[in-house]
């Protein structure tokens, strides 16, 4: 961290950042210029913040020079990590797309999301026993039995499931049935307590990027997972709020290769909820393999005019097939493969 000094500082001021400094257990070297004073911090400044400095007489400004967030820092880790699920690389050269319904309803829409899954060459399914919704009266999901049907339609096809953890108290239930890969939905991104309790388990977690969230809240983030010591993390743009009503979201195309210099960890893309129309899916999806991006989660269902929540963005299966066809070819095109 450097701590710089206002035009007219005194030395007693100095001597209080000094001070401050260690205490905390640091040294601090003092650089003297014509118009500033700069003083850095010399040791671990992990336990140090900007507002242990900013309200001193005479400090103008306080920064950090290294990430707070150490351990998904591509800084901590060169290399770009490859998550293993279930035997499927993510992360690497080979590129995934995920799909699957909104919600699981039935076992027979479960039963045929899966076959059409695995008919358009998708490796990893998804879907939501738990649903989060913006009013208490629409569908909530299925819960417990939403599982076991998802567990049940995707075990023929060994497709590994991906679904939502909405709370601490799921956690036992989502062990029981052996989820694939834990989902941390928008709205619990900075649900700190299940972050920490995540970490804690030795699952994949797929980190869905806030509303309004910055990249570096975002990262922050998913340093409460790293540091309980799980380190299967797994970033998910999914569309940001701004001022534009003309679609759902605004897809953050940017943020593929910013994450992609700042972390070492896959990212991937959610186009269904950007848009929040099926239409726009295919071409968000072709943007972000061309941005980079590891892996797609992409709603389908058997039949989208009956699908009881996110009807508007879930893609049929012959569309999901016909994206699949035009992803393989861009993906080629950037030396990778589908």
């Amino acid at each position: 961290m450097i701590i710089v000094m206002g035009k007219d500082v005194t030395d007693e001021q100095i001597g209080a950042v000094v001070k401050r400094l260690e205490t905390a257990g640091l040294r601090a070297n003092i650089s003297r210029g014509v118009d500033r004073t700069v003083i850095g911090a010399i040791g671990d400044e992990t336990p140090l913040t900007e507002e242990m400095f900013t309200p001193l007489p005479g400090v103008e400004t306080a920064m950090h020079i290294t990430k707070q967030y150490k351990i998904v820092s591509r800084e901590s880790h060169r290399d770009s990590t490859v998550i293993d699920i279930c035997g499927i690389p993510l992360g690497g050269k080979q590129i995934q797309v995920i799909s699957g319904p909104c919600s699981v309803e039935t076992q027979q829409q479960m039963d045929l999301s899966a076959r059409y899954v695995h008919e358009a060459g998708c490796r990893m399914m998804r879907g939501g026993a738990f649903k989060p919704r913006t009013s208490p009266y629409a569908f909530q999901g299925k819960g417990r039995e939403g599982l076991e049907m998802f567990r049940n339609a995707a075990k023929p096809y060994k497709l590994p499931i991906v679904t939502e953890l909405m709370d601490v108290r799921q956690i036992d239930m989502f062990m029981e049935y052996d989820v694939d890969v834990i989902q941390i939905g928008t709205r619990n991104m900075q649900n700190f307590d299940l972050l920490k309790e995540v970490g804690r388990i030795n699952k994949p977690v797929i980190l869905k990027r806030g509303m309004s969230a910055t990249i570096s809240e975002w990262l922050m983030s998913a340093e409460y997972i790293a540091a309980g010591g799980n380190h299967n993390i797994i970033f998910c743009e999914r569309g940001i709020r701004t001022f534009e009503t003309s679609y759902r979201n605004v897809l953050d195309v940017t943020a593929i290769p910013v994450l992609k210099k700042e972390t070492h960890l896959p990212v991937i893309v959610d186009p269904s909820h950007a848009g929040g129309k099926a239409w726009m899916v295919p071409a968000l999806s072709r943007a972000a393999i061309a941005a980079g991006a590891d892996a797609l989660l992409v709603e389908m269902h058997p039949n989208p005019c009956e699908a009881w929540c996110d009807a508007d963005q879930a893609l049929t299966p012959d569309e999901l097939k016909n994206l699949m066809g035009s992803l393989g070819a861009i993906a080629n095109a950037i030396g990778r493969s589908l």
